[in-house]
């Protein structure tokens, strides 16, 4: 503090010094002071001393403090000792120290500074005030209480016109429902919105986020993102170039290569655009979606127009009869002791394309559910297994490991195995099951009225010695080693053997006979395409 010494003056007649009469909007009037004394150090410099709860006033603005000195000649005033700014009843600060530019309108505050604006409270021990712009800046450490939000950070800018504030450099900003660490922030006191513009990490009860860019609004708890953002939680976890969250209704909106992956149920997602249901535990992807489904160190490809999975939940109440093996009585009961559970279901629409390495298939739209692991295709389904070809109108193809196991055709089932370019093993009828082993068809049995086969029979050399057409109520096949080795016939058989040299064109081919290997997926690569 200045030590002055010079006249008292009453503290009940108010004291006005006045800058130029040419800059009359600076001047700083002043209100009380126990104790007043003037000094003229030289010819420039004038100080004017008030002490003991001193108050000036600029325009809207008064400056309280138990101590303050100005300088009449540059308008600067000094002050000391509970220091309390009211800047036109919307703006209080209070400090230890302050040093006062009247004339440009800037404070400078020190020790246990407190800034708030009845939005925010800022907590520091070193800051700058423009009272013209309503800007405070503070570079040695700050925080700022918003309700239950605090921020913290090593420098910081507040704009209280606009209830911005910019942090810089070790931003920490801990909520009720968040914790989040960056090194540049923009939050705004009033709407409780965080705009994130560096290299972010959120974490929430919902999970953690990792974020470049993008706005949370800590109210509502609606947040976008941008520049591939990252996201996980205990059972999800996905990147995209845009990510909207909802936390209220737990809606994830992923946009701009997105990808999903569900560890609780090995399956990840690639699309254009993903939405997840975080309560019900469903997504929807479209826009070039490709599902992977991992067994056991195998993948499964899906591809379609449209993904879903949800959730089904097995009611015990319902009592489903579910047949057991009792040991003791050598005998089938029914067993309806189970328990609630979800059941993991997925659905495919429209030109669906799948690829394994052991199997592959298309159809309109399919359907699986993770209970009997089994794919049901409907609508012109196809499935290729080595150089055999399966359809009919529906298609149930049962698996284990990941692996095919078994399947069965309803209506108009037509098998196909390619013998060489220009011939055709075939067999069709109403319905058809087949077997598999090690991921390749083993057996099959044809059922019609009557079932139908066109096999080309091969000598101890292997050369094609014909073509035989049967018909029969049941016929199996025996594979080996992928291609078809035997034939089998029950009941009302009938057939014609054709010499190789002697075959007519017209008999060559099955009423349902189609090949279409052009549509097979070749590789996994293509239903990205």
């Amino acid at each position: 503090m200045f030590l002055l010494a010079g006249n008292t003056v009453c503290a009940q007649q108010p004291v006005q010094i006045n800058l130029p009469p040419t800059d009359t909007t600076k001047s700083i009037e002043i209100i009380r002071g126990r104790s007043m004394r003037l000094k003229t150090i030289d010819s420039v410099t004038t100080l004017q001393t008030l002490a003991g709860d001193a108050m000036v006033r600029q325009g809207n603005t008064t400056l309280a403090a138990d101590s303050i000195v100005i300088n009449r000649n540059t308008s600067i005033a000094e002050a000391f000792g509970n220091v309390k700014i009211n800047d036109a009843d919307s703006v209080f600060t209070s400090a230890r120290y302050l040093k006062y530019i009247g004339k440009d309108r800037i404070a400078f505050l020190k020790d246990k500074v407190v800034f708030t604006d009845h939005k925010g409270i800022l907590q520091t021990d070193d800051l700058e005030y423009d009272l013209k712009t309503g800007i405070a800046i503070y570079k040695n450490g700050g925080r700022i209480l918003n309700e239950k939000t605090v921020l913290t950070s090593k420098e910081g800018v507040y704009y209280s016109d606009t209830k911005d504030v910019y942090f810089k450099k070790n931003v920490h900003l801990v909520d009720p429902n968040y914790d989040i660490h960056t090194d540049s922030l923009l939050y705004n006191t009033s709407t409780s919105i965080a705009t994130f513009i560096a290299p972010t990490h959120i974490v929430s009860k919902d999970g953690v986020v990792d974020t470049k860019s993008g706005t949370y609004d800590l109210k509502t708890g609606k947040a976008v993102f941008y520049e591939r953002t990252a996201f996980s939680d205990s059972t999800h976890s996905g990147i995209a170039d845009n990510i909207a969250i909802d936390d209220k209704t737990g809606m994830i909106q992923m946009s701009g290569k997105a990808k999903l992956v569900d560890s609780s149920n090995n399956v990840t997602v690639l699309a254009g655009v993903i939405f997840l249901d975080r309560n019900k535990n469903s997504f929807l992807a479209s826009q070039k979606p490709v599902m992977i489904l991992y067994r056991d160190n195998d993948s499964t490809y899906i591809a379609a127009d449209t993904l879903f999975s949800g959730l089904r939940k097995y009611d015990s109440l319902a009592k489903k009869e579910i047949l057991v093996k009792d040991t003791l009585k050598n005998a089938a009961r029914i067993n309806t002791n189970t328990t609630d559970t979800a059941i993991r279901y997925f659905l495919a629409f429209n030109h669906v394309r799948i690829f394994n390495d052991s199997l592959q298939a298309v159809s309109d739209s399919l359907y699986y559910a993770s209970d009997d692991s089994t794919f049901k295709l409907f609508r012109d389904p196809i499935i290729w297994n080595a150089k055999t070809q399966v359809s009919g109108d529906t298609i149930y193809l049962f698996t284990e490991k990941q692996k095919a196991k078994r399947l069965y055709v309803f209506n108009n089932g037509i098998v196909i195995n390619e013998a060489n370019p220009k011939m055709y093993n075939q067999i069709g009828g109403r319905t058809l099951n087949g077997y598999f082993v090690e991921g390749n068809i083993d057996y099959m049995r044809v059922k019609g009225s009557p079932a139908e086969s066109i096999s080309y029979p091969q000598d101890d050399d292997s050369a094609y010695t014909g073509m035989n057409r049967t018909s029969g109520d049941i016929i199996d096949i025996y594979f080996l080693h992928k291609d078809v080795n035997k034939v089998k016939f029950t009941n009302d058989v009938n057939g014609t053997m054709y010499p190789i040299r002697q075959i007519p064109e017209e008999a060559k081919f099955l009423k349902n006979f189609k090949w279409q290997d052009k549509r097979r997926p070749k590789n996994k690569l293509e239903l990205f395409e």
